[in-house]
């Protein structure tokens, strides 16, 4: 029991950084398809959209209003969202199920956004679900290459990776 206590807040943790991740590269992606907009708009476009993508919907207010008034732009791109973040199906795939995972053992039920996530083109629904350490490990790579982690600790064999 003690094992999935300590694991759990890992797992969300990697989960949270694909998330910034996603949002980053989301970001970059809006910017060139709306560049009319103001970078706080893109920023709040970008939040509106992994939060569906994630199944978390903002509760604080300027984020809850942005999302009602902008509601149908929104749903279009959230249609393109597959596209979008096509290089990053294979993390968003893993933290999506990894989440449903960690929400299983608390008790949530994920299968909704799971489900969404397939439908919008995200999931990678014949990827196997990752082991914990893998998905650590795959957190720590792209992590650290987006600079928001410090870089893996190099393998044993001359810092090739292992699979």
């Amino acid at each position: 029991m003690t094992f999935e206590s300590k694991l759990i807040p890992i797992l969300r943790e990697g989960v949270e950084i694909v998330k910034m991740i996603s949002f980053k590269k989301l970001k970059e992606a809006l910017i060139l398809k709306h560049p009319d907009r103001e970078g706080p708009f893109i920023a709040k476009l970008a939040g509106a959209l992994i939060n569906a993508i994630f199944g978390t919907p903002a509760l604080e207010e300027p984020f809850v209003v942005f999302a009602r008034s902008h509601a149908k732009l929104i749903a279009q791109e959230q249609a393109q969202l597959g596209a979008m973040l096509e290089e990053l199906r294979i993390p968003l795939t893993d933290a999506l199920r990894i989440q449903a995972l960690c929400d299983h053992q608390e008790g949530l039920d994920s299968t909704a956004t799971l489900r969404q996530a397939q439908e919008q083109g995200i999931l990678l629904a014949d990827r196997d679900l990752p082991l914990p350490h893998r998905f650590i490990e795959l957190v720590r790579r792209l992590g650290s290459g987006f600079g928001l982690l410090l870089p893996p600790l190099p393998a044993t064999d001359n810092g090739a990776a292992t699979h």
